[in-house]
């Protein structure tokens, strides 16, 4: 599997994967994405402030994130005590594509996206979800993210997570 940077032609796989993940979040009884976010003018600002990114297959995309390193200003409100308050980078709006579901891809995902960031020499990563997204939550705690607090974000609360990456994550 390989990192790429999503494309503007990418814009409706793209689509696909968010809308694939939205649908088995509502068929979890899941209420996050269920409002409308993320939409296609999400994922086209993703792809034009060039934070977007796609994990590929030989055959196809499998999966979509957001990585930002320009910080979440919703970060800024933590109800809770961060790990530290060094650069970090985010990561929004991760769906993995149904055909790939229970193969562990996500978590590779999140490993695939530690080595990025660490290339890039930033050393923390912080992510979020709504708490009745207990598979979410799974997935970040099972890949050594640690329960920081809540924020406000997209009009309800989040449960904020942050995981310090250590030298084996560095290229």
């Amino acid at each position: 599997m390989e990192l790429r940077l999503a494309q503007a032609s990418d814009i409706n796989r793209i689509y696909e994967i968010i809308m694939q993940g939205r649908n088995f979040l509502k068929r979890c009884g899941v209420n996050q994405w269920q409002n409308g976010y993320p939409n296609k003018e999400n994922i086209m600002e993703d792809i034009e402030r060039q934070t977007g990114y796609m994990l590929c297959d030989a055959e196809k995309s499998a999966a979509y994130a957001c990585i930002d390193f320009d910080g979440e200003p919703a970060y800024d409100h933590l109800r809770g005590t961060w790990l530290d308050q060094n650069d970090y980078a985010v990561i929004h709006r991760m769906a993995v594509d149904d055909s790939y579901k229970g193969q562990g891809l996500a978590k590779q995902f999140f490993e695939k996206i530690e080595t990025f960031v660490c290339a890039r020499g930033i050393l923390s990563i912080r992510v979020d979800t709504d708490n009745d997204n207990s598979i979410m939550k799974h997935l970040i705690e099972k890949s050594g993210y640690v329960y920081c607090g809540t924020i406000w974000f997209d009009n309800s609360i989040k449960i904020a997570y942050q995981k310090q990456l250590g030298l084996d994550k560095r290229p």
